[in-house]
């Protein structure tokens, strides 16, 4: 028989969000993984689960590796009732894939270190010939192609700005273009978070809890100063500094989706077919490396814990990478020339 399994949200006295899906082993590692990670995260993993749990159709406690298994066929697959987001190919994306494998395997590691269950069902990989003479070199369960992120050109930046309609607006798209926030960072901004005097930003709650001081363009704090002074609502309870300027929640804090649809009305004036959150990020962190920055400067203005994370600027900026190639194809030009002179014997 299938096993129940529904997604509620509430808040707690503090006003956070609370996930749960009525099975109690999974609310308890929710619970648990509340007091380590932000709210998204925890509603990430909440629904991953759901997923998981709704497909495999038994308890948590009788879940075993070829139940995993089957989830991944049935994921790449596609088809009704899988609780998912369709492609063109019916079934998930290969990094959706592995981040719902990574959240049921995390839970089952909470399970195993308290004793409910003798083994974490999800394998960390399937094993190979050469297992014996490489015990941990075996083929990963999903394979994921690094892909190049998307970025914005010059025009398309000026026409998506141009498209926007007030200071709020204006202000929020350049601290992802301008200063390479991420979306819950630029909605986790409070007022004392902005240092007008030395152009600077504090992210109190940055991704994983890392907190840092980058410094913004001075265009950010030009609309951010336009935007307090004749758009944000006076006399309003909350400190974030980007709130709903009209309707019934008009002075309450802006949410993702209220953003994301901001994005989506400027975008469609302007007749472009790109211009997500992510990619305003991606395009500020490439042209700060196309500039010249070091790879570890852009490192400390993106947040990344990881240099690695950082690298991938490096194949996105084109003129780096064929400034780097131009000097070493001029050395080896210069070396064969002249060891081969035109003309000379060979």
């Amino acid at each position: 028989m299938p096993v129940a399994v529904e997604l509620t949200r509430s808040r707690d006295a503090a006003g956070n969000v609370v996930a749960r899906l009525g099975l109690a082993v999974a609310d308890e590692y929710l619970e648990f993984l509340a007091g380590r990670c932000r709210p998204n995260t925890v509603l990430a993993v909440a629904y991953d689960l759901k997923v998981f749990f709704a497909a495999a159709g038994k308890p948590p406690g009788q879940v075993v590796t070829a139940d995993v298994l089957a989830f991944m066929t049935a994921q790449r697959a596609g088809g009704r009732d899988r609780l998912q987001v369709a492609r063109d190919a019916g079934g998930v994306s290969a990094r959706t894939l592995r981040r719902r494998l990574s959240s049921v395997s995390g839970l089952y590691s909470f399970l195993q270190a308290r004793g409910d269950v003798a083994a974490n069902p999800v394998p960390r990989g399937l094993p190979t010939r050469r297992e014996r003479q490489r015990p941990r070199q075996g083929v990963p369960l999903v394979r994921v192609t690094r892909t190049l992120p998307v970025i914005l050109s010059p025009v398309e930046v000026d026409a998506l700005t141009a498209a926007l309609r007030t200071h709020r607006d204006r202000a929020m798209v350049a601290a992802m273009v301008l200063g390479g926030l991420r979306r819950c960072e630029v909605l986790g901004l409070r007022l004392e978070d902005l240092r007008f005097g030395g152009r600077r930003v504090f992210i109190a709650e940055g991704k994983g809890g890392h907190q840092r001081l980058i410094p913004v363009s001075s265009r950010f704090f030009a609309e951010a100063s336009a935007y307090l002074d004749a758009e944000r609502p006076a006399g309003i309870a909350t400190s974030q500094m980007f709130v709903v300027l009209k309707g019934p929640r008009r002075g309450r804090p802006l949410s993702a989706d209220g953003l994301d649809e901001i994005l989506d009305g400027a975008r469609a004036r302007a007749g472009l077919s790109r211009a997500t959150c992510h990619q305003l990020r991606h395009t500020c962190l490439t042209r700060l490396r196309e500039a010249g920055m070091a790879l570890e400067a852009v490192q400390a203005q993106a947040g990344h814990a990881s240099i690695e994370s950082t690298r991938i600027y490096l194949h996105l900026a084109d003129d780096w990478l064929a400034a780097q190639y131009r000097k070493a194809a001029e050395a080896i030009d210069a070396q064969v020339f002249a060891d081969h002179p035109a003309g000379g014997s060979r």
